[in-house]
């Protein structure tokens, strides 16, 4: 139930919005960090990082013409916004190689359309799948609205139906030559998950079971990772070992 605010003069009020204003204008010119996670063909991974928002303009290119003859860009600039989940990609493609040059198409009337990350782009039947906070979007990505602390992924599917995006649960620290457990849960579009059996996960014993568990030992920090063919890689999970942590 909503609490009921005293009144207060109407000055303190003004006041109070006006220190407000300032305060989420100042947090918008700073923008925010996401965590930003780029997969190309074949599961290679071209980042993994936390990105800070900016708004930022790029270039359209008449070569994006991934969904169609005549698709291409104009060639001039667009805007992204850095609030969203194209603004970020953006962002970061101005301070990590492997994501520049965008090549993305201002042709359509419902926004701006990607065709490429880098060297990564989409032909045939492929095209760049959004996830945010493992569930896709109902918008583009240009209108996908992103937040502090969410996690943004964009994989180049093969075709649709879309593949599952593996998500890695381990521990933050083990003791080397101790076998512990890890957990993977395959999420699909809708943000729905289930545990993944058949996942290879690095110093395994064997592949997940039905229950998504597999048992895990390391003789020494390690960035995990599951895979399994036909499904997006898991992010990374550094596991410290004797108060060492991965790089």
């Amino acid at each position: 139930m909503p609490r009921i605010t005293p009144f207060r003069p109407a000055a303190a009020c003004t006041l109070a919005l006006s220190l407000a204003l300032v305060f989420a204008a100042g947090a918008s010119a700073k923008g925010f960090k996401v965590e930003l996670r780029v997969v190309g063909s074949g599961g290679r991974v071209l980042a993994e990082k936390p990105v800070a928002t900016a708004t930022t303009s790029v270039k359209t290119s008449p070569k994006a013409t991934c969904f169609g003859a005549g698709t291409g860009g104009s060639g001039k600039p667009v805007t992204i916004k850095g609030n969203t989940a194209m603004g970020l990609l953006a962002s970061a493609s101005q301070s990590v190689a492997a994501l520049s040059p965008l090549l993305i198409s201002d042709h359509f009337d419902f926004g701006i359309a990607l065709c490429g990350i880098g060297s990564e782009v989409a032909k045939g039947k492929a095209s760049w799948y959004l996830k945010v906070d493992h569930k896709s979007p109902s918008v583009g990505g240009d209108s996908a609205v992103i937040h502090p602390g969410d996690e943004v992924l964009w994989d180049l599917a093969p075709s649709y139906p879309y593949p599952g995006e593996l998500v890695l649960s381990a521990p933050d620290t083990a003791r080397a030559g101790v076998p512990f457990t890890v957990r993977v849960f395959s999420y699909d579009e809708k943000g729905r998950s289930k545990p993944a059996a058949g996942v290879k996960v690095a110093g395994a014993s064997g592949p997940t079971g039905a229950d998504g568990r597999a048992t895990v030992t390391l003789s020494k920090p390690a960035q995990l990772v599951a895979r399994k063919a036909g499904e997006i890689p898991s992010a990374r999970e550094p596991v410290c070992i004797g108060g060492k942590c991965p790089k």
